[in-house]
């Protein structure tokens, strides 16, 4: 087949596009390579936000790609927000992808109308980005999303896409669950609920990992983002992890990184013992993923539901805690103060990405549900 797969989030496409290529498929990746993530592509869609010309570049570079963007059997979208333009100036693009094109998929991958508006309405989770059981996040940053979302042409642009797109895969069982609560029937009287597959993330095994622990310092890692700290909840694990910090001056050793780009998180990523990540998650996320595969231990989202999607009897490799600030430390402190732990949690983090997460297992998934549409 022929795919194109447009937008990126946490090198889930650039990840996607190498297991599909080993399957024999011609891939081509168009984005802006997630910002400052400047994840690998081969189409660049890059626009400077800064910059007084950074639209009129942007957009002379669009006109020359968007022919390059037809002819496909499958076009993947990363979001309903696809382009780095607003919400009503993408559904022209669509439109023209939706002509010239066989099938279309909108990835359930992050942020879009649907995860703000069903949980904050319907609240299927116990938790989320934007709940806490029946009481509604009030935050800054939360507020910000649902009113970028809700009422908006954002909403109406997610909206139009998902009653038009052939299927919707969900990456996180978090998006399935939501996007499961969309009864609305589709023009070819599907509803949304209907187009959706859960496939996990894909992820390329490193070369080396380290699964052995022989005592000192245990490496804790937490990466924040640059907007969404109080949002993912980083701010507090990070208050978590420098209360213990004082605690344990001599058992723990702390790496905090910001803003920086793939390669440059990966170096730094490497060596750690441990990983906080995404406080209001029930699963690991690409970045959590990744330092799985390391050997790195994950403290963050790891519920029942997320061993049940997977069909996981047997590993239980993330440390999963609440979300709040509690209980973040009491697990850190459990950790470091009983490492005999350590060794087979990292052993089960790199057997839990070899069984659900391979980037060619993940492809392989991809290619039935193409093939299904």
């Amino acid at each position: 087949m022929n795919i194109l797969l447009l937008g990126e989030y946490s090198n889930v496409h650039n990840t996607l596009a190498k297991g599909l290529r080993v399957l024999g498929h011609n891939v081509t990746v168009a984005s802006d390579g997630d910002h400052w993530k400047d994840y690998p592509r081969d189409i660049d869609l890059k626009r400077d936000l800064e910059s007084s010309t950074g639209l009129p570049s942007f957009l002379w570079r669009l006109a020359k790609a968007i022919p390059k963007m037809r002819g496909y059997d499958v076009v993947q979208l990363i979001n309903p927000i696809f382009l780095e333009l607003k919400a009503e100036r993408i559904m022209p693009f669509y439109r023209y992808l939706r002509r010239h094109n066989k099938k279309i998929v909108m990835g359930a991958f992050g942020m879009d109308y649907y995860w703000a508006s069903v949980n904050t309405d319907i609240r299927p989770l116990r938790y989320s980005d934007f709940n806490f059981g029946d009481t509604i996040r009030t935050d800054i940053e939360a507020k910000r999303f649902l009113d970028e979302w809700i009422g908006t042409p954002k909403e109406k642009l997610n909206k139009e896409i998902a009653l038009d797109c052939d299927g919707i895969p969900a990456g996180l069982y978090e998006y399935w669950a939501t996007y499961n609560e969309v009864k609305t029937v589709c023009p070819d009287g599907r509803r949304i609920c209907d187009k959706m597959r859960f496939i996990p993330y894909p992820i390329v095994m490193p070369e080396i990992y380290r699964t052995s622990f022989y005592g000192g310092p245990v490496k804790l890692f937490i990466g924040i983002s640059r907007d969404r700290s109080a949002y993912k909840g980083t701010d507090i694990m990070l208050k978590a992890a420098e209360r213990l910090k004082s605690k344990y001056p001599d058992k723990l050793e702390l790496r905090v990184v910001e803003g920086v780009p793939f390669d440059e998180y990966c170096r730094i990523l490497d060596g750690s013992d441990v990983i906080l990540d995404q406080l209001y998650s029930y699963t690991p996320s690409m970045n959590a993923l990744l330092a799985m595969s390391k050997g790195i231990i994950v403290v963050g989202g790891g519920e029942p539901e997320n061993y049940d999607i997977l069909g996981e009897k047997d590993l239980r490799p993330i440390i999963n805690v609440e979300p709040n600030e509690q209980s973040v430390y009491n697990e850190l402190e459990k950790l470091i103060t009983h490492q005999e732990r350590i060794s087979e949690l990292k052993r089960q983090s790199v057997e839990y990405i070899k069984r659900h997460h391979d980037y060619i297992k993940v492809a392989r998934e991809y290619e039935r549900f193409y093939l299904e549409l």
